[in-house]
């Protein structure tokens, strides 16, 4: 049975952009895993999000993005379950919101609409996600997903995905914003100045437009090995080179990278509350190794306990 009032606690974290949202993200299956195996490690997971104070699971959609770096992808591109599908076939016992992510280009018009349509607005949000260069063969524009979500499905509460890295990031969130998006979650961040830098920029110009800012979610993801920040650096992540440095040579990378992820999480939860900025977090689990998905439950685990929040 879906508690409704779990579900209206994010809409209204959300909607009233009070600060300290909270949301653990996952990766579907791949589409290679058999039923029985999937249902196996769905209950696991739930298992272990059960005792975890968060306020939904996000849900990503994978697509290749081998046009975005020409060099060697780090790990291979293994193509995953819909999102979408797999809230509705095997998360049923997920009592609490899921937002699922949407790589717009992947879809035809029709698929998009069918499934705005199909969403529950009040177990469902969504996170529209553009093609990874200019470059990309797409079926649907950004632009085009965002009005078939305004014409189709506006009570459906929407998100768009910021860079920090990019310096003129604050005015493509004023754009999107004004396109419908009520709050925003951004690529991993392991680099708190730049993702400061962005947040006081789009802080400043929503005052000088008269716009209430919208939530920022940071996104922070465990780092275990240095085959895993080769692939974040292949992806865009902007990591300073001292940390990548210490990652490089520290006894436990996993560990460094830890207490990394929960001093930027007190850098940024300090730097948006002085500013009067909403914003929140978005602990990343898309590792396969136990060791690393437990680093990523402690992580959240304790950026609850740095929210203010009680243990559920």
């Amino acid at each position: 049975m879906v508690d409704h009032s779990e579900s209206m606690a994010l809409r209204t974290l959300v909607t009233d952009a009070e600060s300290g949202v909270l949301l653990f993200g996952i990766t579907p299956p791949r589409l290679s895993i058999a039923p029985e195996r999937i249902r196996e490690i769905t209950a696991v997971t739930l298992a272990r999000l059960d005792v975890l104070n968060v306020d939904g699971l996000a849900l990503y959609d994978i697509d290749d993005e081998s046009d975005r770096n020409p060099e060697e992808r780090p790990f291979p591109y293994l193509p995953t379950m819909d999102p979408a599908a797999y809230h509705a076939e095997y998360l049923g016992e997920w009592n609490r919101p899921a937002v699922i992510y949407r790589c717009v280009g992947k879809y035809t018009e029709a698929e998009l609409r069918t499934w705005l349509r199909m969403a529950d607005a009040d177990r469902v949000l969504g996170v529209f996600v553009g093609a990874s260069s200019k470059d990309k063969a797409i079926h649907t524009r950004l632009s085009t997903a965002h009005v078939l979500r305004r014409d189709v499905r506006p009570d459906l509460l929407l998100g768009g995905v910021a860079i920090t890295e990019r310096p003129d990031e604050h005015l493509r969130l004023i754009t999107k914003q004004e396109a419908g998006c009520a709050y925003f979650i951004s690529q991993v961040i392991y680099s708190a100045d730049a993702a400061k830098s962005m947040v006081s920029d789009y802080y400043y110009v929503c005052r000088e437009r008269q716009l209430a800012p919208k939530p920022v979610l940071f996104t922070l993801s465990v780092c275990g090995s240095v085959k895993t920040l080769a692939f974040l650096k292949w992806l865009g992540v902007e990591v300073p080179r001292w940390l990548e440095n210490s990652l490089l040579h520290a006894d436990d990378t996993l560990a460094e990278s830890y207490e990394h992820c929960l001093a930027n999480a007190r850098d940024l939860i300090a730097f948006c509350r002085k500013l009067g900025m909403p914003f929140g977090f978005l602990v990343e689990s898309v590792s396969i190794r136990k060791v690393e998905i437990e680093a990523s439950v402690a992580l959240a685990h304790e950026l609850s306990g740095l929210l203010g929040r009680t243990a559920r």
